[in-house]
């Protein structure tokens, strides 16, 4: 069925899987349905993370099983195409940039997305592989630009209320660096200015969460968490837009593809 949105491409650029489900996992799934062509772009393989409860069998073996999971994930969500750049889990800032960053370009160019979403520069809540990737998404919108402009570029936003809800089903979400510990910092409410109701199809975005059981052992109030909390994580996904070729002011957007309808 053709719809408005037929023809349209949106593209993720994101660090692990799993990030897909619990970043914009409610995003991808509200647009593939409307008929957007989602392209997931992920930089490693997750080898380094969590391995159920269990030791791990090592970086090998962690990410031929999360990759697995992520294609379960990208499945129920809707995304059309997955790119692994295939770099190690966690060392993503100590990687060239010219050579990810022409990676990412030349994926951008072949892939002509209308839209690119990234995390923000802070990573969320501080994680390295996620501020890289971030640094490196931008880099490489510019350099694509040469020969392909993209129209609109969004951070993933998340302000006070989201997070809080974040941190009552999973835990206090925080990443230790050179011996420092960095927590997760809202962005005001002020600032977002897209806001997304993905409401009515938030129960998608928890399938795609549970396909990452590996992880799951390590958000473990999720489990447990109730329908209307459910659907506070699930029922809206906010955004910050860098950039747009075709729209703007301070109106919050509610539809990415805002201007290019």
């Amino acid at each position: 069925m053709t719809t408005p949105y037929s023809g349209k491409k949106l593209l993720c650029i994101l660090a692990h899987p799993d990030d897909e489900s619990l970043g914009t996992g409610s995003t991808i799934s509200y647009y593939s349905r409307l008929g957007v062509e989602v392209t997931l772009i992920c930089a490693t393989r997750g080898e380094r993370g969590r391995y159920f409860d269990e030791p791990s069998p090592g970086p090998t073996e962690v990410g031929k099983v999360r990759t697995q999971e992520l294609m379960n994930a990208a499945k129920i969500l809707g995304i059309t195409n997955v790119h692994f750049l295939d770099y190690m889990d966690g060392d993503l800032d100590a990687i060239n940039p010219e050579e990810i960053i022409q990676r990412i370009s030349a994926l951008i160019q072949k892939i002509s997305p209308h839209i690119v979403i990234t995390f923000g520069p802070d990573g969320g809540y501080g994680h390295p592989d996620h501020i890289a990737i971030s640094q490196f998404a931008m880099a490489a919108v510019v350099d694509a630009s040469q020969n392909f402009q993209v129209k609109k570029f969004y951070y993933m936003a998340w302000p006070e209320e989201h997070w809080e809800q974040y941190t009552k089903a999973f835990k206090k979400l925080q990443s230790k660096v050179d011996d420092k510990i960095r927590l997760s910092v809202p962005w005001p409410e002020w600032a977002i200015t897209t806001r997304i109701d993905t409401a009515s199809i938030w129960e998608t975005t928890w399938e795609a969460i549970q396909c990452h059981k590996t992880q799951l052992t390590g958000y473990g109030g999720l489990m447990t968490v109730s329908h209307e909390d459910h659907v506070k994580l699930w029922g809206v996904q906010e955004f910050y837009r860098v950039f747009s070729l075709v729209n703007g002011g301070r109106k919050t957007e509610t539809d990415l593809f805002e201007g290019l309808l």
